[in-house]
């Protein structure tokens, strides 16, 4: 079965508030995330969300991302910050620049990315969750 966050375009979960995000589904059946008309409107959202971090929160670091996305209240935030590092091949303290149009930037946040969507969604779903879908919510969140 498609895990909750890919069958809604949502891979990273984001929960519903008050945010009307471009792309979503005009009918919200999930009662506690939101619904994307595509994945690339989903990560679009999701970088928005993470350069808020870095913008407002002075959140730049793996580690200082994933303790407010996955606060310890919710998650296991120590084995979420683990296995992203471990994804991407970088230590906790590793800075982004998320919003950044220089193309290092962007790769390591598409990379960010697409590893909190492996913890959320699972490793049997790998293949769902797809680079260039990644990078087009990239483009379609700074461009």
């Amino acid at each position: 079965m498609i895990p909750r966050g890919l069958r809604n375009c949502n891979p990273l979960n984001i929960r519903k508030g008050k945010d009307q995000w471009k792309g979503l589904l005009k009918e919200q059946n999930d009662k506690s995330f939101y619904q994307f008309k595509a994945m690339e409107w989903g990560y679009r959202a999701s970088f928005r969300l993470l350069r808020t971090y870095r913008v407002k929160y002075k959140r730049t670091s793996v580690r200082t991302i994933i303790e407010r996305w996955a606060p310890p209240n919710e998650n296991n935030t120590q084995a979420y910050i683990d296995r992203v590092c471990q994804e991407m091949e970088v230590p906790p303290h590793f800075i982004l620049n998320i919003g950044s149009l220089q193309d290092d930037d962007a790769y390591w946040a598409c990379e960010l990315v697409r590893a909190m969507a492996l913890v959320e969604n699972g490793n049997s779903c790998a293949d769902l969750i797809r680079r260039e879908e990644i990078r087009k919510g990239y483009e379609l969140a700074f461009l």
